[in-house]
C-alpha cells in the first residue's frame, strides 16, 4: 500500500527537529556574515564614457544622415576589440607601471553601450577605488590617442571621465545579500536533514509505530517501571510489608 504523509506529520517532524533546523540556519548566516565582512576583499567600480562620432563633420556644422550614424554604431564592435588589444593595454600598463598581464588588465573592465547608441561606457573594477578611476581614464585616453593611427579616423571623443568620490561603496561583496542567501540555504538544508533523519529513524517509539509496522492491534501497554524496583525487588517487597504493618498498627 502506498504510504502518504499528512500535514500534521510534517509539522510534527519540523517541531521535533526544530532545534536542529534553527542551529543550521544560525550557523549558516553567521559563517556567511563573518566571511562577507572580514574575509572577502571589497571590489570598487568606476566608469568613464566616450562617444564614437565624426568630429570633422561636427566642426563644419554638417548634419548626419542615417548611414553615418549606423556606420559609427557598427564601428563600436571593432573598437571593443581594439580597446582590449595588446597595442592599447601594453601602453596602459607601461604608463601606470602595473604588475599585470594584458589578459589580467582586460579582465578588469567591461564595455557597454545601449542599442544603436554611439556612447560607450567603460567600467573598471578593482580592489582599490583610486586604481579603478586611474585605469578607466588611462585606458580611454590611450585608446583615443591610438585610434587615429590604427583606424585612420579621428572619431572618439571623451564625454565624461571617472572621478574619485569620498567614502566609495564597494560593488561587491554584498554582505546582506550573502546573509539572506545563507539563511534560505540553511533553512533548506535544515529541513531536508530533519526529514532525512526522520526517514532513517526506524525505531519503534509508541503504539502507533507498532500498529503501522506490524499491522497488529495493541492489546495492552506496560507502564514505566522505576529503576530501583527492577534492580532490588526484595527491598520493594519488604517496604510494602512494612507499610502494611504500619497501617495495621495505626488502625
Amino acid at each position: 500500500m502506498e504510504e502518504t504523509i499528512s500535514l500534521k506529520e510534517i509539522f510534527e517532524v519540523l517541531k521535533k527537529r526544530i532545534l536542529l533546523i534553527l542551529s543550521i540556519i544560525v550557523m549558516a548566516t553567521v559563517i556567511s556574515g563573518v566571511i562577507s565582512f572580514f574575509f572577502l576583499t571589497p571590489i570598487y567600480q568606476s566608469s568613464t564614457q566616450f562617444l564614437v562620432n565624426q568630429e570633422e563633420k561636427a566642426a563644419s556644422n554638417s548634419t548626419y544622415n542615417v548611414n553615418d550614424i549606423r556606420l559609427n554604431v557598427e564601428m563600436i564592435s571593432t573598437y571593443r576589440d581594439i580597446i582590449k588589444s595588446p597595442i592599447i593595454l601594453d601602453e596602459v600598463i607601461d604608463d601606470m607601471n602595473l604588475d599585470l598581464s594584458t589578459d589580467q588588465l582586460a579582465g578588469k573592465f567591461q564595455l557597454s553601450n545601449g542599442q544603436d547608441s554611439q556612447v560607450v561606457t567603460v567600467t573598471v573594477t578593482d580592489p582599490s577605488h583610486e586604481n579603478a578611476v586611474i585605469i578607466a581614464n588611462t585606458v580611454v585616453k590611450v585608446f583615443q590617442d591610438k585610434v587615429p593611427d590604427i583606424m585612420n579616423v579621428d572619431n572618439v571623443q571623451i564625454l565624461s571621465e571617472a572621478e574619485e568620490v569620498m567614502n566609495p561603496s564597494p560593488v561587491k561583496p554584498n554582505p546582506m545579500l550573502n546573509i539572506a542567501i545563507a539563511f534560505v540555504l540553511g533553512a533548506m538544508i535544515g529541513v531536508g536533514l530533519a526529514f532525512l533523519l526522520e526517514y532513517l529513524d526506524n525505531t519503534i517509539k509508541d503504539e502507533q509505530d507498532i500498529e503501522k509496522t506490524l499491522g497488529l492491534p495493541v492489546l495492552g501497554v506496560i507502564s514505566q517501571v522505576k529503576p530501583e524496583d527492577v534492580t532490588n525487588p526484595h527491598s520493594t517487597r519488604e517496604r510494602n510489608r512494612t507499610n502494611a504493618r504500619s497501617d495495621s498498627i495505626g488502625a
